[in-house]
């Protein structure tokens, strides 16, 4: 994550995770082999975000709220999980290049198409550009989520952590459903 694929050092993967050169190579026959793993693990685990949403939950910021909640949950469990995928997304090298690519479209359209099954859109304005409220929704959810997740590391208690973001979250939320709902 830190360096790029091209860049990562086997020597020092191995030293980070204390473990013998043999033994890395025991279980992957090539730095490609453990770059997949990685980043197979890493879908595994935002599968289980996506395995979390209420999709009987009709309305879309409370759809958000709940994802946002999974994703602090996976954040604090996984802390690496969404840096490592935000970063392969600008992976160079052109051994993995082409693999990162394909999995991560697939990923961000299983995703997208999941958080917005069944909304209803008729709590939205007459005359709304849906689509541009939409994106100004998720942007301010991104933000919000992004700087959760820089503060989430010096709370322990996760739930005391996750009830001061969701009263932060819904004061956002409430004036945006001002600005959006009818």
């Amino acid at each position: 994550m830190q360096n790029g694929f091209d860049h990562a050092s086997t020597n020092e993967i191995v030293k980070e995770a204390q473990i013998s050169k043999g033994s890395l190579f025991n279980y992957f026959n090539n730095k490609k082999d453990l770059y997949v793993y990685l980043f197979e693990y890493s879908v595994q685990i935002i599968e289980q975000l996506y395995e979390q949403i209420d999709l009987n939950e009709t309305d879309l910021f409370e759809r958000l709220e709940n994802i946002g909640i999974q994703k602090l949950y996976i954040h604090k469990k996984y802390p690496h999980v969404f840096d490592f995928l935000a970063t392969s997304m600008q992976e160079e090298s052109t051994e993995v290049k082409e693999f990162i690519k394909g999995k991560v479209e697939a990923i961000y359209d299983r995703g997208t198409k999941i958080i917005y099954q069944d909304i209803d859109y008729s709590k939205f304005r007459e005359g709304l550009d849906i689509e541009k409220a939409i994106e100004i929704l998720n942007w301010t959810m991104f933000g919000f989520g992004d700087k959760a997740i820089q503060q989430i590391s010096s709370f322990e208690n996760i739930g005391e952590f996750g009830e001061q973001y969701l009263k932060e979250w819904k004061s956002y939320a409430e004036i945006l459903k001002f600005s959006f709902y009818k």
